[in-house]
């Protein structure tokens, strides 16, 4: 049986061993840095991430230009993507940002912001958020990225004269 002055220390033991496996659970994202990553303008971005995004509070990750937001992870930001180019997928205008969106992984949709330099990407896990309201509270941060091109659509290739 163990004496009284164990049993406190062996209840502070164990409430340390709780703790700092729960702070484990809620580590560092790991991610992967994209080729361009050390670019300044995804600095520019990264210290613009809000702290929540799709109502997921956001966690630390261990790669340069990268955010991660929920515990599980529902959505991953990546700065420094090689841009994109022209495609069929659907491209919306949300608050001043083109983001091509790409449902061919669903539940897991990638969001390309579009035109913009250096390439950023957004892989929102439908399940998690809600990729509208992840776009939606990114884009003020994407916004600083440089823009050299924009969305068309069909009416705009049409010449009606």
């Amino acid at each position: 049986m163990p004496s009284r002055t164990a049993t406190p220390a062996l209840a502070a033991l164990a409430a340390l061993a709780l703790t700092a496996s729960l702070t484990a659970c809620a580590g560092d994202v790991p991610m992967d840095p994209s080729e361009d990553a050390n670019n300044p303008a995804c600095a520019d971005v990264i210290v613009r991430l809000p702290d929540s995004a799709a109502g997921l509070d956001r966690r630390t990750t261990n790669a340069q230009s990268t955010g991660a937001w929920g515990d599980p992870v529902g959505i991953e930001l990546r700065c420094g993507i090689e841009a994109g180019g022209p495609t069929t997928d659907d491209c919306v205008n949300v608050n001043g940002v083109d983001w091509v969106i790409d449902r061919s992984g669903a539940p897991l949709y990638r969001f390309e912001a579009y035109g913009r330099s250096p390439g950023l990407e957004v892989y929102v896990n439908s399940e998690l958020a809600s990729g509208t309201e992840a776009v939606v509270d990114l884009g003020a941060a994407v916004q600083v990225l440089p823009q050299e091109r924009q969305c068309t659509s069909l009416i705009d290739s049409l010449d009606f004269e």
